[in-house]
């Protein structure tokens, strides 16, 4: 399965870049491993910290508080990755 991440403001600058394609499992939890797998440590633990805080859309679709392992992501998802904003 392939997905595209596309990443978000803190999770952007986390990541180390805006969007890229995964290819994981059929959950969100697969893919998000995924992309955290294809970091050096130091990497995946700062992109991990700042996951651990966002919200998700799914193609366009809240996850919501659902747990990541039962959110099927099918292939050429579109997964956007959402840290909490800030402002007024």
């Amino acid at each position: 399965m392939s997905a595209t991440l596309r990443y978000w403001a803190a999770a952007k600058e986390a990541a180390g870049v805006a969007e890229e394609s995964c290819a994981g499992g059929r959950t969100l939890a697969h893919a998000l491993d995924a992309a955290l797998a294809s970091r050096p440590d130091d990497a995946a633990d700062r992109l991990r910290r700042v996951l651990a805080r966002c919200s998700f859309l799914v193609d366009g679709h809240p996850v919501g508080r659902r747990p990541l392992d039962d959110v099927v992501v099918t292939e050429g998802a579109v997964i956007d990755v959402l840290p909490p904003f800030a402002g007024g």
